[in-house]
């Protein structure tokens, strides 16, 4: 009993350790394009973000018979990753941490014309430089190929983000008046109390 229940561990350990594809399996079967322009700023949420993404005709007929669905992501580029492991960039896509922001996910795969998506970018997307990365899944949801608006060293037609800073115009209006008051009152109460100490040597 010991000895099976040993090797039940040992079954479970492995199964996770496996699961899920590593990137570095999967080939580079769809071309994609985004409407940032390189270097562009946009702001989350209030900008816009429209992918297109299709197969590269290069690849024989039939290479994407298993892809059902498509999922498309915002990836953070090496520059904004670096001292950041919370963003660090795994082969094992379950533990991979570079692209953790999705754009639409799960969206029916057609290979027979360009795919569109357009999304505003979410409130919660935090300041960073980033690229968009579709990964084609079969019917089981694992990814079996992706595109990516960047080269494989993900150094060029990288965009940024800048996150909601949670400050509006009218807190700076408020915030700027009240300094301005306690500036006029700091000096009025200067005042008084040189007027009250001239009076008093008056006396």
């Amino acid at each position: 009993m010991a000895s099976r229940a040993f090797l039940f561990v040992l079954s479970c350990l492995a199964a996770a350790t496996c699961r899920g594809a590593t990137f570095s399996s999967l080939q580079q079967t769809l071309i994609v394009t985004a409407s940032p322009q390189p270097a562009q700023v946009l702001k989350a949420g209030e900008d816009e973000i429209t992918v297109t993404w299709s197969l590269n005709s290069t690849f024989p007929a039939g290479v994407d018979s298993s892809y059902k669905t498509v999922t498309i992501k915002l990836c953070y580029a090496p520059i904004s990753q670096k001292d950041r492991g919370w963003r660090k960039t795994v082969d094992n896509l379950v533990k991979d941490k570079t692209c953790q922001h999705k754009i639409v996910a799960n969206k029916p795969y057609v290979s027979s014309s360009n795919n569109t998506f357009t999304s505003t970018v979410l409130r919660d997307v935090p300041t960073a430089n980033y690229f968009i990365r579709a990964y084609a899944q079969n019917s089981e949801g694992d990814e079996v190929a992706y595109g990516q608006t960047t080269d494989s060293h993900k150094a060029v037609n990288l965009f940024e983000i800048q996150a909601i800073t949670g400050r509006h115009v009218s807190l700076d209006i408020a915030s700027i008046c009240f300094s301005a008051f306690s500036i006029v009152s700091l000096f009025g109460f200067f005042f008084l109390e040189k007027r009250k100490s001239k009076a008093s040597e008056s006396k």
